[in-house]
Parts: structure tokens; sequence; C-alpha cells
């Protein structure tokens, strides 16, 4: 069993795959961790890779041809990052995660140690960026859902009910 959890930052994502990977008893990657892991090749720390990687597309491409390759190796695989979906051919189920903005800005807040305010003007920056960024690297407009199968508001529910929701669905597909 494939399956890619994308979302936007705040909306839950890492929490999502870690639960479910926990109940399903299936390993979960993330965009993040092939980031630590290309970050540790080349014997540099996050920041410090972080800094080589800005303005690098190949580092983009480079991990999102990681992630497809982890999963087309694998035969259970939990793959969390935005765009996941677009390339991990053989996914079962792709998800999408949405939360209101409000919301998504007070979790950041929080797990950031910053003021809404703050947490708002950074995620806004944050996304103009990264939609420009997919739409030049990879063609991929971000804002269009077609590529998912399930969509689930994480406001509406709380983690444990969003695994239970996507356990459900994988056994009806």
């Amino acid at each position: 069993m494939i399956i890619t959890i994308g979302g936007l930052a705040g909306t839950g994502t890492t929490t999502t795959a870690e639960l479910l990977s926990e109940k399903l008893d299936i390993p979960y990657i993330s965009a993040g961790f092939v980031f630590r892991e290309m970050a540790a090749e080349k014997g540099m720390s996050v920041l410090e890779f972080s800094e080589f990687a800005e303005g690098n597309d190949d580092i983009d491409k480079e991990i999102d041809k990681r992630q497809a390759q982890k999963a087309k190796e694998a035969e259970n695989l939990i793959v969390e990052g935005r765009l996941s979906a677009y390339f991990v051919d053989n996914a079962d189920l792709r998800l999408w995660l949405v939360t209101p903005f409000d919301v998504r800005s007070q979790r950041i807040a929080e797990r950031e140690e910053k003021t809404v305010e703050i947490a708002k003007d950074e995620i806004i920056i944050r996304e103009e960026s990264e939609a420009l960024r997919y739409m030049e690297i990879h063609n991929i407009d971000i804002s269009n859902m077609d590529i998912y199968d399930l969509i689930i508001n994480t406001d509406t529910f709380d983690p444990e009910s969003v695994s239970e929701i996507i356990i459900q669905t994988l056994k009806v597909i």
C-alpha cells in the first residue's frame, strides 16, 4: 500500500503521516527526511544545505525523484510532501489535507513560537514563492486538486478521526 499525503504548512501532514504509520504499521518518509538525507551526503548541516539549495532547482527535483524511487522500491510506504502525489506513480491513495488559513497560522505560530501575525505574513510569502517554483520547475498548479483521491479538512476532524477516515477509505479501494 503506497499512500501520499500532501497539504500546505500547518494542515497536519506530518501528524497524519506519523499517526497513520503507527496504526497501519507502515513506514513513512517526508520531503524533509529526504532533504536531511541529502544534506548528510554532502557533509552539510541542514542550514548549510538550505543555503546551498536556494535557487538550485536541481535540489527540488532530486527530492521529488528520491521520494518516487523510494515508493517504487517499497511494498508499503507513506510519502508525505506537498508534491508527492505528482511524482509517486504507484500510489494507491493520494490525500490532500486542508485547513482554514487562520487555523494554520495559529498552529504554525504555536509550533514555531512566534506571533500569529508574523506566522500569517511568513505563510503568505512562503506559499506565493512555492506556488511560483512549483509552476516554473514542474509546471504544477498547486491549487489544482484533480490528482487527489481524498481531501480532508483537518480543522473539522482531530488527528485520530483523520486517520480513521483514511483507514476506512483504504478498505473500499
